[in-house]
């Protein structure tokens, strides 16, 4: 799943090298922690949030298969 929120939003910044990804692993629940560029972080949330909702639920779709949920943040600077 890293991978893909890797790949995804390394296309959508304008800054690919920035953008930082970890993860926190609890029992049943992964989370994704992001970094990119604060004048990158509109692209990645989208209009009225529909970018991030959308990575939301992919990512929640993939990991249901394994019984998990997951969250995903985006830090500021």
């Amino acid at each position: 799943m890293q991978e893909f929120l890797d790949f995804v939003l390394r296309h959508l910044v304008d800054s690919p090298d920035d953008v930082l990804i970890s993860h926190v692993e609890a029992p049943r629940k992964l989370i994704f922690k992001v970094q990119v560029r604060k004048s990158d972080i509109p692209k990645v949330i989208g209009k009225h949030g529909q970018t991030v909702a959308a990575l939301r639920n992919l990512l929640n779709a993939a990991a249901s298969r394994h019984g998990q949920k997951v969250m995903l943040d985006i830090i500021e600077e």
